[in-house]
């Protein structure tokens, strides 16, 4: 490797212990590709050491943290790649100071996330979960148990989300030929976004209120941190569903545990939850009308082919010293320390 070269590094939860790729379909081929860019692994640690990225100029970021004590003092580290559209395991705003651009990857997660809602919706309502343990009982099963478990048609009734983001508005959009009723809360949004979607805004109690399925489609920040409590929980219908794919420190887990063994809502799918993983013990795992999954719902071929090469296009963008995709913290553009680090990048790529 020249010295001069730009270097990238992955995260080491990107390798199995023998060294083999964990997500093959992540192609970085791209960047092995590129005259003058150098490609390797960090050791695994959490949260990343900022010793580790002394002379690195782009790090992709898997599940491990990065905090304000992982940035390195050379001075180099140019941009944080996040694997995925979730940036709570990254310090913004250390970064930031520290002229260090943040990247997410909205294009790679946007369908795949969209189509594991619609997955969660479908699979409540139908009770596919519960009417797969009733068949595999035999006759008993098969012909008795079946007609207690009666599914819920969704055609009419009402699908809300808090939020319509990237993700969000996909679910809209998706879910278009279902024919339900849609409604969102969204302080950020606009009106004339709602209506291209066919959503009607209404603020946090009304959206409580009157969704059947009511979905989470918002980042976590300190302002979205057990939003979904138990005061808004105790407003929906005891026929309704709870769908979390977003963080599961959006929803007091402790208020949604207790809601759903009271039969205050007829059941949730999670696929993230507070301190993952959870124990086995854990008493949401005993009630039969909450589907969860282990914060991979969407993880497909295609989703993380899809966020691979979105990561790949923010890196490669630094490299050739401009604005990259994705960039979360669209203020450190306006800062010279920044705006030095592309114009080198810019330089060494045109050498």
């Amino acid at each position: 490797m020249a010295s001069e070269d730009f270097r990238v590094v992955l995260s080491g939860d990107f390798i199995n212990p023998d060294g083999s790729p964990k997500f093959p379909d992540f192609d970085l081929a791209p960047l092995r590709a590129t005259p003058g860019l150098s490609v390797g692994f960090l050791p695994e640690s959490d949260p990343v050491r900022a010793d580790l990225l002394e002379d690195v100029d782009a790090l992709i970021l898997l599940g491990c943290k990065f905090t304000k004590d992982s940035i390195p003092a050379s001075g180099r580290l140019s941009v944080v790649a996040r694997f995925g559209v979730g940036y709570d395991s990254v310090d913004v705003e250390a970064c930031t100071a520290h002229d260090i651009a943040v990247c997410i990857t909205p294009d790679g997660v946007r369908r795949p996330v969209a189509v594991a809602i619609l997955t969660m919706m479908l699979a409540l309502t139908g009770k596919l979960l519960i009417k797969d343990r009733m068949t595999r009982l035999g006759p008993s099963g098969f012909s008795v148990a079946r007609n207690e478990h009666m599914g819920v048609g969704l055609v009419g009734r009402t699908l809300g989300s808090i939020g319509i983001g990237n993700i969000g508005a996909e679910m809209f959009r998706l879910a278009k030929p279902l024919g339900m009723r849609f409604l969102a809360h969204d302080p950020f949004t606009s009106k004339a976004i709602a209506d291209e979607l066919g959503v009607t805004l209404v603020d946090r109690e009304t959206l409580f209120r009157e969704s059947d399925v009511l979905t989470v489609n918002c980042p976590l920040t300190e302002e979205t941190h057990h939003l979904v409590n138990s005061s808004l929980l105790s407003l929906m219908k005891p026929t309704s569903f709870v769908i979390n794919t977003a963080r599961g420190p959006i929803i007091d887990q402790d208020a949604l545990t207790d809601i759903l063994q009271r039969g205050g809502i007829a059941g949730a799918g999670l696929d993230v939850f507070e301190g993952e993983p959870l124990n086995a013990d854990h008493p949401l795992f005993a009630l039969d009308n909450v589907i969860v999954t282990p914060h991979a719902l969407c993880w497909t071929d295609q989703c993380f082919a899809g966020i691979g090469a979105a990561d790949v296009a923010s890196v490669l963008a630094i490299h050739a010293g401009r604005q990259p995709p994705g960039l979360l913290n669209r203020t450190v553009m306006t800062q010279p320390g920044f705006a030095r680090k592309l114009q080198r990048h810019a330089a060494r790529h045109l050498r």
